[in-house]
This record gives structure tokens, sequence and C-alpha cells, in this order.
């Protein structure tokens, strides 16, 4: 065979070489068997392990197996034992005809890794066919003037068996005229010649019959009998003579039938009847010939149809004989011209139909290409599409091996069909296809894949035990157990987070639920992260970021920081009569823990004693008069005032406020008007007043410088620490007021209590709002 042509962008060809150049390139030679033919079935041909120097049970282990050249299968391989066996009874003469040696060539095919090795069968003849004439009666015309001596050719015997099985030589019945004599031709077959002893007499005895008998050489010897009929005919002395003794003619193998194939000629010069001649084949070798001659023209036809690959060569004998019986021979050699008429035969020896992905030079099958043929019609080009990623690669004499280019990918594509496509070269191309179906398997090559590198997740505050609050959700391009994903929950960066009480996943889906109820006010939000790993060998994961929003729900009333609502004496506001309108009575101070709009907080006046002299500003909380006082205001008034939120559905609370007119500040107070005075004793009232309200004045300005003193310390204290004042961001509503945190106020306020000296009132004093500009300063 030929060595394929290099690898080209249309296709990828692999040309077999000679079976010559392939053995010499092995350096190997063939392993030789012999037996007789006609060997009964079972019989052991070899150790065929011993003869190849492997150890028992290797023949198995590395999948040996015997591949025959054409359809039927004459030995069988016991691997375990490495016996080979005969499995079927040869017949020499009808594997192999007349080609001598007989010889079967088998391949023996081992695997891991993988090693042809050539192996003959030799078959010997034995002597199992007797001698058989074409004929069973043979007559001669021979002149009564033929002289003693003269030789007269009869036709051989056929015996398939070939060598010394073969007919060895002939004999004929005892007579008075002839006897025989066996002539040896060049290509070893045994003719017999009638030789004239005594002169015939036609008068004496016109005819003659012996008995010609065919011996071979076997042991014990066979033979076979024809019956020769001799007429003595009047004197004839021109014997037939050809033009040429040899001729030499070609016939294409796919020539009709009844084409001519030559024409023969021989001439007599005798005169009259004695000159017609007519021709016919003589001898024609041991098989049947598939040729016919006209006995009148010497044109020899086809009468059958031919085969290069099985007969290439046919060589006859032909006889021209007059009507007195003389006769001349001449050879013809028939040259049968091959055609390509036989398509190549592709047969698989090993097939892997499963590949590992990322496996390269994987051996994908094993097969053999052949083509009877000879010349160009038997050389061939093997081949497969150029865009698979698979190479053809030749191994021994006519054996090729299919292997991957490289590692193969199996997300990228899971199945190949290649085929095979096997051309001769000879004319026209005769092409034969095979197509094989190769699945690549999966190895665990890539880990799992989220769908997102983080996920945010919102759940509402007080939410059900058990909530599905949201699903990661992850995707493994492999397949079967390698692609079967299980999710968990890896352990928190942060050790103070107790996230197996908060959340907990299902391994199988990515769903996420939330264990308890959460509360905003508690946390805002919190971050896990998740593992999505494979079920493959090793295992393979990856991971992806959780971070979950606690919504905030309104479910926090307003909480009065000022004035306290559950103190047992009630807080008192002093209210000069001399207050001008929109004179600050006080401040109601209220926080809320909610967020966002559930802590923006309005302010409502919904009772007071006196209808209008009094106002609050829903923004601030902050009370104010809307008049001036006159004689006629009742001395003690009693506020009911709302905080509302803005959440829905929305919370308030109540605040009631005690304010007392005064003529001033050094008015005695009394913190029980509700009791009426008697007139009598209004003097000691009033001055009772005056020492309460002294000691309500000193212990609230001893308060307030306390806390002013305390307050200054921390805002100090925290501006070192932390360098930054965090603002509220964000825009409210033109009627609500919001407090950074927890409170209800657009700015962190602070209040200080200071008495005036001119006033004789209590006032409160309020100090700007905190902001980046006067963070620092001193107030």
């Amino acid at each position: 065979m030929e060595a394929a042509p290099a690898k080209t962008p249309e296709t990828r060809q692999v040309v077999f070489l000679t079976m010559l150049l392939l053995w010499r390139g092995y350096g190997s030679e063939a392993i030789r068997y012999s037996m007789p033919e006609e060997t009964e079935s079972g019989y052991l041909v070899a150790n065929l392990a011993k003869d190849l120097g492997l150890r028992a049970g290797e023949l198995a282990t590395r999948g040996a197996r015997i591949h025959h050249r054409g359809s039927k299968e004459h030995l069988q391989l016991d691997a375990e034992t490495g016996i080979l066996f005969l499995k079927e009874k040869l017949d020499r003469e009808v594997l192999c005809g007349e080609t001598d040696p007989c010889v079967l060539h088998f391949q023996v095919i081992l695997e891991n890794p993988v090693q042809f090795l050539q192996m003959d069968l030799q078959l010997t003849d034995i002597n199992d066919h007797s001698p058989e004439f074409p004929h069973k009666e043979m007559l001669l015309k021979i002149q009564e003037s033929a002289h003693p001596g003269t030789v007269f050719p009869l036709k051989a015997a056929e015996d398939p068996d070939i060598g010394s099985n073969a007919v060895q030589n002939y004999t004929v019945s005892p007579n008075l005229h002839f006897h025989v004599v066996t002539h040896s031709r060049p290509d070893g077959s045994k003719n017999p010649e009638l030789v004239l002893d005594r002169a015939l007499d036609r008068e004496e005895q016109p005819e003659l019959t012996l008995t010609l008998t065919a011996l071979d050489g076997g042991t014990p010897p066979r033979s076979g009998t024809t019956t020769v009929r001799i007429e003595v005919v009047d004197i004839n002395d021109n014997a037939p003579q050809f033009v040429q003794s040899l001729y030499e003619v070609q016939v294409p193998e796919n020539s009709p039938l009844n084409a001519l194939v030559v024409r023969v000629s021989a001439t007599d010069l005798d005169a009259g009847i004695h000159g017609d001649v007519s021709y016919s084949l003589f001898q024609g070798g041991r098989a049947s010939q598939p040729f016919v001659i006209d006995e009148t023209t010497g044109e020899i036809r086809l009468k059958r149809a031919l085969d290069f690959e099985t007969t290439p060569y046919y060589n006859m004998e032909i006889v021209a004989t007059d009507p007195g019986g003389l006769s001349g021979k001449c050879s013809v050699a028939i040259q049968v011209v091959d055609v390509n008429d036989n398509a190549p035969k592709l047969t698989i020896s090993s097939l892997t139909s499963s590949i590992p992905e990322n496996t390269p030079d994987a051996v994908v099958v094993v097969f053999s290409v052949s083509d009877p043929d000879s010349g160009d019609n038997g050389r061939m080009v093997c081949s497969i599409p150029n865009e698979l990623p698979f190479l053809l690669k030749p191994t021994f004499e006519n054996y090729y091996t299919l292997v991957t280019e490289g590692p193969l990918d199996r997300e990228s594509r899971a199945e190949y069909n290649i085929t095979i496509t096997v051309s001769d070269m000879g004319t026209p191309r005769l092409t034969t296809q095979h197509t094989i179906t190769v699945q690549v398997s999966d190895i665990n090559d890539n880990a799992p894949a989220f769908t997102q590198s983080s996920y945010t997740l919102s759940v509402r505050e007080n939410n059900s035990p058990a909530l599905h609050i949201g699903t990661i959700r992850a995707t493994d391009s492999d397949s079967g157990s390698n692609a079967h994903i299980t999710y968990s929950l890896l352990p928190p960066d942060d050790p103070q987070l107790s996230l197996n009480s908060l959340v907990s996943i299902n391994a199988n889906n990515g769903q996420l639920f939330a264990l308890r109820a959460l509360d905003y006010e508690v946390m805002q939000n919190f971050e896990f992260r998740v593992a999505a790993s494979d079920q493959g060998s090793p295992a393979l994961s990856s991971q992806a970021l959780v971070r979950v929003l606690v919504l905030d729900n309104n479910d926090n009333v307003p909480f009065v920081l000022y004035p306290l609502q559950n103190a047992s004496v009630p807080c008192t506001e002093l209210l000069p009569r001399a207050a001008e309108p929109g004179y600050l009575v006080t401040k109601v101070v209220a926080v809320d823990r909610d967020s966002g709009q559930n802590a923006w907080l309005s302010f409502q006046l919904l009772k007071a004693t006196e209808p209008g002299l009094f106002s609050v500003w829903a923004h601030n909380g902050e009370v104010r008069t809307t008049r001036l006082l006159s004689e006629r205001d009742a001395p003690k008034h009693r506020l009911l005032l709302l905080v509302r939120d803005n959440g829905d559905p929305q919370r308030s609370a109540s605040v009631t406020l005690h304010v007392l007119l005064v003529d001033g500040f050094s008015q005695p107070y009394l913190p029980l008007p509700e009791v009426a005075l008697d007139p009598t004793n209004e003097d000691e009232v009033l001055t009772l007043y005056l020492v309460i309200a002294l000691a309500s004045v000193s212990s609230l300005f001893l308060l307030s410088v306390l806390l002013f003193v305390g307050v200054r310390l921390c805002r100090r204290t925290r501006a070192a620490s932390l360098g930054v004042c965090s603002l509220p961001e964000g825009n409210f509503p033109g009627h609500l007021v919001d407090v950074s945190g927890t409170g209800t106020l657009s700015q962190s306020y602070q209040y200080e209590v200071c008495l005036t000296e001119d006033s004789g009132a209590t006032d409160f004093k309020f100090l700007n709002p905190f902001s980046p500009n006067n963070l620092f300063q001193d107030p």
C-alpha cells in the first residue's frame, strides 16, 4: 500500500504502501505453520502464546483476535490458553486451486498497545482426487501409411491435486501396434503420447480400441481411464501446419460474451478433402476453459465471463486436423487484463464508541482495507473529513488506526459522525464509505457557575418563619452526576452573625428561607456566601455572595422624649402674661424607631383649654402663642397634642401639656392648681408658691448646667473619635420633620435651659443644629 499524502485544507488522506514496503518497514517476518488439507475441525494448529513468547493469559488481557482475509474464518484462537484451533475442514483445491504452495494469510491483532502480527498457514496436499479424463472416449484417425515411431498426442487427464499427487504416468492396455509415452510439459503437467510400434493395415484391422490409464503419484496411487478408439484411414501424407506455433493475446476481464479473442490459422498441402482443416481445443489445462473455437474459421471466442482476480491467464493448445486424421498443434497464451471492477473493502477490527473528553491520541477504531484489483486499480487512498479533530494513522500492512487529534470537549460537541472514505486509483475511481458514530463521554472539568456573582434579596421585617425569600441558581455544563449541583451555606466572615439561625437553603434547588422573624430595628441587612458543588470526582464548586436587606414595617409608635409622660408629677410650663404673640412656650420632642416615611412625624393640637390661644407647628412640635394674653384668660391651661408618623397604617401617640400663666418668673408657682384657695390664707399660699418656684428654678438651672457640660464633653469626644458627623440624607415632605437615626426632626438638636435675668420666666434656648460647618465650633 502507499502512505497517504499530507493533510490538505480539503481532505486528509492516507495512501497505502505496498505490502513489501510495509513488511520491511516493520522489520518483522511472518510466522508460518503447516498442516495437511482435509484435517478435521478442532485440530490444534499451534500454541500461539508460546510461539510469540507471551505469558499465559496475556493474549486475553491484550484482547488478541484473529483477522482473516475474506469473509470466512478458518481458525479460532483460545485467548486464555493461547491455543490456535482449526475451525473447519479445509480443502486446498477449493482455497488455492493450482497455486502451489497453498498459503492462507491471517493477522493476529493485539491491543494495549496495538500490535499486528502476520501469520501464514500452509496447506499441504493429500491425494484425495483421482485423475479424470475430459471424455469417456477419444477418437483417433490414423493413416494406414503411418510409419512406426509416429507419435500421436492424446488428451491428458485432469487431477486437482498437485506435486506427486498429480498425474505422473500413463499406461495403455497391451496391444501389438502402440505403446504410450508420458511427456512432461514446462509447467510440470504430464501429457500422454501414443507411439506407433507396428504399421497399420486398414484391410487387416480397420479399427482398434485401447484403454488409456492415468496414474498419480500418491500413496496409495489413484487412477482414471478412458477409451481410445483408433480408425485406420487411407493415406494422407501431409499434416496441417499453423501459421504461428504460439499465439499471445491480452483480453480485458470485462469483455462481453462471444467477444473475439484471437483467430488461429493452419494450412494443409494436400488436395481435395485431405486439405480441409478443422480446429478444436486440444489441451486446455486442468480447468474448464471459458473459451470456444469455431471448427471452420479458427476463431476463439469468449463463452464465459473472465475474472482477473480468479484466473489472470490461460494456456491452451489448438489442434488443426485434416480429414485424413493428420493434425498439427499450436499454443495460445491468453493474458487477462485487469480492469477496475472491484470497489475497496473496509473491515472494522476494533471500535470504541465512547471516548472520554480531554484524552489526546485516543484510539477510536482499527480497520483494514483491501482491493483485489491490481496495479493502480488496487492502490487505495483513505480519508476523513478535514474539519473533524481526528487523524488516520497507517499501522501495519493495510491496517489503519483512527485516533483523536487532540483533547475533545464534550461541552462543545458530544457526538461525532465520522465518514471514512476509501478510494482506489483506478479509472474510473471506485469508492467505499463507512460511517461510525463516536460519543464523547463527560469528565468533571467544569465547575458550577452562578447566574450572578452576587444576589440582593429583600424581606419585610416581622416575616413569618420559614418564609421563602429568594432563589439562587447555578449551572454546570457537564452532564450526569458531574452536573448535579448541591447548594450549601458557607460560614460567615462575621463570627457574631448566627447565620444558621437566620436562613437556610434547599440543597437541591437553591431556595433560601428565613428561619425566624427579622427585626429591622435590630438588623437592617446581613450578607453571607453560598457554595454550589457538583457530584463529580473530584468535586468542583463555586461561590456567590448573597446580601439580604430587611425592609422596615411601621411597627413602632412614636415615643415622646419631652415632656415625659410617665412622670409621677406632670410637667408644667410657665407662660408670662406679657408674652408676645408667637412666644415659644415649649417644644415637644418625639422619636420613632422605624425608618423612612415610617419615622416622619407630624404634630397636631387636638384639644386646648382655650382654643385659639396656642398653636403647634406640625414640623417641629413647637408650641407657641397665637395672640396677646388678657386678664380674662384662665391661669391654667391643659393642651392635648397628637404625634403621628407617616407609615401605613399610621401610628400615633398623645402628649398632655400643662401651661400656667404667671405675671413674672418671680411669682410663686403651686404644682396643684386644682385645689381651691381660701381667701383668708391667700398670703400663705403665695409665699408657698414663691418658695416652690425658686426651688424649681434653681434645680432646673443646676440640671441644665450639668447637661450642658456633659453634652459638650460628649460632642468633643465623639468628634475626636469619629472625625466625621453623619448627616441625614433625602428630602422630607414639607409638612413633616425627620430626626436622624430614630428621631423625627430634620436635624440633630441640643437644648440648654437658661434663666434670663430680665425675664423672670422660664425659657428654652434652641441651639443651632449640627452641620459640617459648625460641628466642632463652640456653641
